[in-house]
């Protein structure tokens, strides 16, 4: 099993709705997922809950020991875990846990600077287990019609870390689905399922890099 961790110690950056709807685009393309809630506000349970869990099995592991709890989780190919804002030891277990960080980060130099002690974390980890996990950005909530988000790219491949090409833009479908208990793939938004498919298809080319 790949556990993918969506981590962002800042909050408002897009971090529940990326786990949501990368699982279910996995989960789509026949793979069996778990969406891993640990983050202790429950907002991944609390999505689950408004579908009533027709659509991506979610258990909440918002405990130091995650590493050991998602060991024990079986049968699936994703463990998607959403990750907590601010708490520094729930951030330390994500890394720990996971093959892949992914790092929603929003076009601001206050976003990219809040990224910095993630980052170290990431760097510790690495050196302890060689090259695990790999670290990646992903530009959210980018504005139409600006070039404000390749110029954060730019600024944050300077980090050393990888860049997704692909992000997300500011749309009304992402906040709607999150209330509704869906995902972009039970909306009629094609620009935001775009978005979707093409983070998901990056994500699976940067796992066999």
């Amino acid at each position: 099993m790949k556990v993918i961790a969506i981590l962002n110690q800042k909050g408002g950056v897009g971090k529940t709705t990326l786990s949501i709807n990368i699982a279910r685009a996995l989960q789509l393309g026949d793979f069996n997922v778990v969406l891993v809630d640990a983050d202790p506000q429950g907002s991944a349970r609390d999505w689950n809950d408004a579908n009533e869990g027709q659509l991506i099995p979610v258990v909440g592991l918002d405990r130091k020991s995650l590493p050991a709890d998602i060991k024990n989780l079986s049968g699936y190919d994703f463990a998607i875990v959403d990750g907590a804002p601010q708490t520094k030891e729930l951030a330390i277990a994500a890394i720990k846990s996971a093959d892949i960080v992914l790092i929603p980060v929003q076009p601001s130099p206050l976003d990219i600077w809040a990224t910095n002690d993630l980052i170290e974390l990431v760097r510790e980890r690495q050196e302890l287990t060689g090259d695990k996990p790999k670290a990646a950005y992903i530009v959210s909530r980018q504005i139409q019609n600006t070039t404000v988000g390749n110029e954060v790219r730019n600024v944050l491949a300077e980090s050393g870390i990888k860049v997704f090409n692909s992000g997300t833009f500011q749309r009304i479908a992402y906040s709607d689905i999150i209330t509704q208990g869906k995902t972009v793939f039970e909306s009629h938004d094609d620009k935001a399922k775009s978005e979707m498919i093409k983070i998901t298809n990056e994500l699976g080319e940067f796992i066999n890099e």
